[in-house]
């Protein structure tokens, strides 16, 4: 993600900020790239503090325009837990913006979200036909926990979660092209086997016994959809890693050159590349506190095939070419 500057003095701006140091209100218009000083602001600004613009006085922004269903506000912590999804939620959509994704000039569908509150029964997540389901209660952080380790996951965090699921709708949208799914199966086998039989199989019986030499995590290894799905969300992972370190003024021999964009980056060898090599530095610093690996997740030579197949597509995707 990249750091903004200030349009009203010094200084520069986060991606999630609603006002700068000295107090000016400032909002985030997607299509510029860029903060403004002006209304008209998001209507969801006050009740979960999204700090994008609106198309008018009144009117959600293009990110909370795509919420359909909201989460039940009577359940305990739904409102905070909400702004929280909301603000992950943004911060995909940026990211994919960058490769053309759901912006005005993208002729293809937008992803529906229905953000919903747990009660006693967890909510599933997932995707069907555009619609993406996500649990707001995922942002507590003992949930959260609570889960990852019964799954075996070494990562677990709501961006990682709209990363998941919006990669199905990817899959979806780019599966309506008549030149997507041969070369899809090719790489990522024949999606068209049972799904609940496998997602059962894996479940009962986990991950085969050598899945880290052809899948990111062992969850990949369930069906060609999950594959695909993981395989996505670490491309963004490793993308959007390399862009901040680039954005924050990081340096390393890595950097092919001074303004640097990986989004812009056609080459998707090199990509990954340098965003592997720079992950294993940023795993090292996070050791020196007693932390854990940013990226805890080892590249096998058929991962990093996936990751380019993916690059590919979702670089050019998003407007047909």
């Amino acid at each position: 993600m990249r750091v903004f500057s200030n349009p009203v003095g010094a200084g520069s701006l986060w991606f999630d900020n609603l006002a700068t140091a000295g107090g000016t209100p400032v909002a985030y218009d997607p299509q510029a790239r860029a903060f403004v000083p002006m209304p008209p602001f998001c209507a969801n600004r006050e009740i979960i503090g999204c700090n994008w613009i609106a198309p008018e006085e009144g009117a959600f922004c293009r990110s909370c325009a795509m919420t359909a269903l909201a989460p039940d506000t009577s359940i305990a912590n739904a409102i905070p837990n909400w702004a929280q999804t909301e603000a992950a939620k943004r911060w995909v959509l940026d990211n994919l913006g960058r490769w053309h994704w759901f912006r005005p000039e993208d002729p293809g569908s937008r992803p529906v979200f229905h953000m919903l509150a747990e009660g006693p029964t967890p909510v599933p997540m997932g995707h069907v036909e555009g619609v993406v389901t996500i649990s707001v209660a995922e942002m507590d952080p003992v949930l959260r926990t609570t889960r990852r380790e019964a799954l075996q996951e070494p990562y677990r965090t709501m961006i990682g979660h709209m990363r998941h699921e919006i990669s199905h709708m990817l899959w979806w949208r780019l599966s309506l092209r008549d030149d997507f799914l041969d070369a899809f199966r090719a790489e990522f086998g024949d999606e068209r086997i049972d799904y609940r039989a496998s997602l059962e199989y894996y479940f009962q019986n986990g991950a085969p016994a050598d899945w880290k030499q052809y899948y990111l995590t062992r969850y990949a290894s369930a069906h060609p959809h999950e594959d695909w799905a993981e395989t996505a969300a670490h491309l963004l992972h490793l993308t959007d890693i390399t862009d901040s370190f680039v954005a924050t003024g990081l340096s390393s021999p890595q950097i092919p050159y001074a303004g640097w964009d990986p989004y812009s980056e056609p080459d998707s060898d090199r990509l990954i590349r340098i965003a592997a090599t720079l992950i294993v530095g940023v795993n090292h610093v996070n050791r020196s506190m007693g932390l854990s690996d940013l990226y805890p997740f080892v590249l096998s030579d058929h991962a990093r095939h996936k990751l380019a197949f993916v690059h590919d597509w979702l670089r050019r995707g998003a407007q047909g070419l």
